[in-house]
């Protein structure tokens, strides 16, 4: 707390949050510090590509202080703080989400901002105003700059909205296809650009560590039972256990992208996860991928000679799923590529593709 600043009773701050970022989180966390309640306008358009839904949990997510309540609305009004009529407008707008947040329409004693429109905006509220950094030297960031550029931003974005902006590719394939030594390579090449690159990472198969554990489990009861120890070819497979993998592996994915860089590369997913569910049970599997990729990498067998290490099916079931990968990459319209070669080959493949996805940037729409 500010020793010897003025204490509100009841602050307010008013934002797109298009996407947040420090220097929003900084000018909440201000007025928080001076006030005993504080709301949070999020006042997006109609028009914006971020879902007013979204920022409202990015911020609830980020500013847990007790008195901050976060109140979300849709504002298209025109914006023009010339016209007193559209001025007008807008309060009345802002009036409406405190009144949706609190059951009425609290009275503000001050308003934070570093926009050039907090001065007027008080005084129409009847209130105080009071500026936070409004030259942006504490946090030279503006949601302009982060739409424009995520990357030269990534600094001053918080960990839910890194999540949501990591560039995520997937790595698939057959067993004994290099999916493993294609992802990590992947993601240490990046990671040694540095700058925001340096913390690129790679998530490895989830699935592995379960058939661990299950087989694991399933020799110590055989033990118990004075039993014959059961290998990984004689267990016997449920539909729930891979969709839970699959869960797993998309918690495992959106750990690894708040922490990382605006590159996550994923050793398999849920569609993968599908494909050995139709392996195991013979069905289609009903595992549906609730994350969003970017693009599949699917690693060929070809020129890669089987390895079996004690968990894999065989040659022949190799070159089966291979084309299984290949088939269902194409039938849903994946976007991917289809690597093939020694691993270096692979990996330069691999590395022109992202970069072409990284080329093409972020689509924010723009804000009217």
């Amino acid at each position: 707390m500010n020793a010897g600043l003025p204490r509100f009773a009841h602050g307010l701050v008013i934002g797109k949050f298009y996407p947040p970022h420090a220097g929003h989180h900084h000018l909440i966390d201000t007025a928080a510090e001076r006030c005993a309640r504080l709301s949070v306008v999020v006042a997006a358009s109609t028009a914006e590509s971020v879902p007013l839904a979204l920022r409202a949990a990015w911020l609830r997510e980020a500013h847990l202080q007790p008195g901050v309540t976060i109140a979300p609305v849709v504002d298209d009004v025109e914006i023009d703080y010339d016209d007193p009529e559209v001025w007008s407008a807008h309060v009345e707008v802002f009036r409406h989400a405190l009144a949706l947040a609190h059951g009425e329409v609290p009275a503000v004693d001050a308003v934070f901002s570093s926009e050039e429109y907090g001065p007027e905006l008080a005084r129409r509220l009847g209130a105080v105003h009071v500026g936070v950094d409004p030259g942006r030297e504490r946090f030279p960031v503006s949601g302009t700059t982060v739409r424009s550029d995520p990357v030269s931003c990534w600094r001053w974005l918080s960990p839910a909205v890194r999540g949501h902006l990591a560039r995520r590719v997937v790595v698939v394939g057959a067993e004994s296809s290099g999916t493993t030594t294609l992802a990590r390579a992947l993601a240490a090449h990046y990671a040694a650009r540095g700058g925001p690159w340096a913390g690129t990472r790679w998530v490895p198969e989830y699935g592995r560590t379960y058939c661990e554990e299950k087989l694991a489990l399933a020799r110590r009861r055989a033990k118990a039972a004075g039993l014959p120890e059961p290998w990984l070819d004689g267990l016997e497979w449920e539909s729930a256990e891979f969709a839970l993998i699959a869960e797993r592996q998309l918690l495992w994915e959106d750990a690894a992208a708040r922490a990382g860089s605006p590159l996550l590369v994923c050793d398999t997913d849920a569609f993968a996860t599908s494909l050995w569910h139709e392996r195991y049970l013979s069905s289609p599997g009903a595992v549906h991928p609730r994350a969003r990729h970017d693009l599949w990498i699917h690693t060929s067998v070809e020129g890669v000679p089987f390895e079996q290490d004690g968990w894999r099916d065989g040659e022949a079931v190799r070159h089966r799923m291979d084309l299984r990968f290949r088939e269902e990459l194409a039938a849903r319209g994946l976007p991917h590529l289809v690597v093939s070669g020694p691993p270096r080959a692979r990996l330069e493949q691999a590395v022109e593709a992202v970069d072409g996805l990284l080329a093409r940037g972020w689509d924010f729409a723009p804000p009217p």
